[in-house]
């Protein structure tokens, strides 16, 4: 019985953490409120309680769930292909396939939330820029894979900065202006940047 209640209110949570951060994408962190992601959630306000009393703790907490949402969505569906130059373009197509397929109503929720808290001290936006860092660390390690294969010629430091700078701008770019177009030229923009530094530019897709 025990167990059972607990699996259940491990499965309130994790429904509350999804509709929090699907709204976060949106609204930024900060327009959580009790009332609105009860109702999203469809969890009384004690059921609610039940999970988290302090806000900086939910925040926290969707934090660490984005994170999750991205590993799983970005990063976990590039692992069959080739290490290398391939697979450092297959993690930007995935990411590229996270927005357009619109996963977070938002589009993304790590890029509102650097906006919302880039100013602002304490332990939210610690979390949010240590996922960040993670992140752009993951990126530059793929493009270091690359180079000791052989396969580019590249400071992984500063490519993995321009293929990043290019994610970021395509949030905004295909939301605010021109849509499916950003999209394909984000795509374009880092698989010619890509075919310019490669030793063999025929191992990456032709267009």
């Amino acid at each position: 019985m025990h167990d059972g209640r607990r699996l259940r209110g491990q499965r309130s949570r994790e429904a509350i953490l999804e509709r929090a951060v699907a709204l976060a994408s949106v609204d930024g962190l900060g327009g959580l409120t009790l009332a609105r992601l009860a109702e999203a959630a469809g969890v009384s306000k004690s059921g609610f309680f039940a999970h988290w009393r302090d806000k900086e703790q939910l925040q926290l907490d969707c934090v660490a769930w984005a994170r999750r949402l991205w590993e799983e969505r970005v990063i976990a569906p590039t692992a069959t292909a080739p290490k290398g130059l391939r697979r450092l373009f297959a993690l930007h197509e995935s990411r590229l396939a996270f927005y357009s397929d619109g996963v977070l109503p938002g589009g993304c929720f790590f890029f509102v939330a650097q906006v919302e808290f880039d100013d602002r001290p304490g332990p939210v936006r610690d979390a949010v820029a240590a996922a960040m860092g993670d992140w752009l660390g993951y990126l530059e390690r793929r493009v270091k894979d690359a180079v000791d294969l052989g396969e580019l010629t590249a400071d992984p430091a500063q490519l993995a900065y321009e293929i990043e700078a290019l994610g970021e701008a395509t949030v905004t770019h295909a939301r605010m202006r021109s849509g499916d177009a950003a999209y394909r030229r984000a795509r374009t923009a880092v698989l010619d940047r890509l075919r310019a530094l490669a030793t063999d530019p025929s191992i990456l897709p032709e267009d």
